[in-house]
């Protein structure tokens, strides 16, 4: 959780439709897939020259990489492991979806955020939930791919109950674009604190059990081992919430296993494909939290997460076992939102 200061059926078929078509007859047209999907997994999001859909297996290393790597190594990852998430719902609009309006909330950010109608699919879920109110009081994001506009929908700390629905920070993506270094705009935030997209950088049991992973994977620390109010292309937003000093890696930074890590040596096929994405893609530093990586919910995949992968799967893995890919230029998060065009 980041801190910044100053029908069911009709859902289950938009998801499959991703995965292989699906209409309610043969004969109807569908379609073509989005932009950058693979017809058999659903991802990567966005078309091949997206930053996360790009292979930096063989990219430089940072000046700074040792000293990041060993500020981690002694503070260690939240939790004091390396675990996973799997609680990212990654819901699927058609046609016939409705879109609602909501009532900003102090987690909107006015000017940065996308004060638009949103597309709710019925039967549909937030993080962590069962449905669309929030009882958790957690970041409850809502993320919708609207497929007939070919757009990312992602919002945080979302709560709806019955004709009420209030929301924090909206973002919306399109889903054929290769965005610009500053993204949604500089000095930005998204639904994410360091301003990226989520569900690009989300793994799903499909992929897992396919056997490949073909993007980069989202990752979260404590806001203690966070550098302070600094980012990294390509977010374009951090927080002052965020207290690590000089040594902790900046939002956006991406984190590349070595590529001479045992893989073999991890418990389960499954952890082994994440752990072949995090050598050959990475992982993004996008917010603060406990739980180091994060998966999507298997609610509408058709592979589902137990037999595949556990959650501390990969908990041998250490901060030492990572190398700061070139990060490029520290920028200061100054609060001074410019949105891209």
């Amino acid at each position: 959780m980041r801190t910044r200061v100053p029908t069911p059926a009709v859902l289950l078929c938009a998801s499959l439709w991703l995965l292989s078509g699906c209409s309610d007859s043969d004969d109807t047209p569908k379609d073509p897939p989005l932009p950058g999907f693979d017809d058999s997994t659903r991802r990567p999001l966005f078309p091949p020259g997206a930053p996360w859909n790009q292979d930096i297996s063989a990219a430089p290393v940072d000046s700074q990489s040792s000293a990041v790597i060993a500020y981690l190594q002694g503070r260690g990852w939240g939790n004091g492991r390396m675990q996973m998430d799997f609680s990212i719902e990654v819901l699927v609009a058609d046609e016939s979806t409705p879109f609602r309006t909501f009532q900003p909330t102090d987690d909107f950010y006015e000017g940065e955020c996308d004060q638009v109608p949103v597309p709710v699919p019925p039967g549909g879920a937030l993080e962590g939930e069962d449905g669309y109110a929030c009882t958790s009081d957690g970041d409850c994001h809502l993320i919708v791919i609207h497929r007939p506009t070919r757009k990312l929908y992602e919002q945080w700390r979302v709560d709806i109950e019955g004709n009420a629905y209030r929301g924090g920070c909206l973002a919306v993506w399109d889903l054929a674009r290769v965005y610009p270094p500053e993204g949604r705009g500089d000095q930005c935030t998204s639904a994410d604190a360091a301003g990226l997209p989520i569900a690009p950088l989300l793994f799903d049991a499909d992929e897992v059990a396919a056997g490949e992973i073909k993007h980069a994977i989202r990752f979260i620390l404590p806001n203690d081992r966070i550098r302070h109010a600094t980012y990294v292309r390509p977010a374009t937003h951090a927080t002052r919430a965020a207290s690590g000093g000089t040594n902790a890696p900046p939002y956006g930074a991406r984190l590349r296993l070595r590529a001479n890590y045992p893989v073999d040596s991890l418990p389960t096929q499954g952890a082994r494909v994440v752990a072949r994405a995090l050598q050959r893609y990475g992982m993004f530093l996008a917010d603060g939290g406990n739980i180091t990586l994060t998966g999507q919910s298997d609610r509408l995949t058709t592979a589902k997460w137990s037999g595949l992968l556990g959650p501390r799967d990969l908990q041998t893995i250490q901060p030492s076992d990572f190398e700061l890919v070139e990060a490029g230029t520290r920028l200061t998060w100054d609060g001074d939102c410019v949105r891209t065009p």
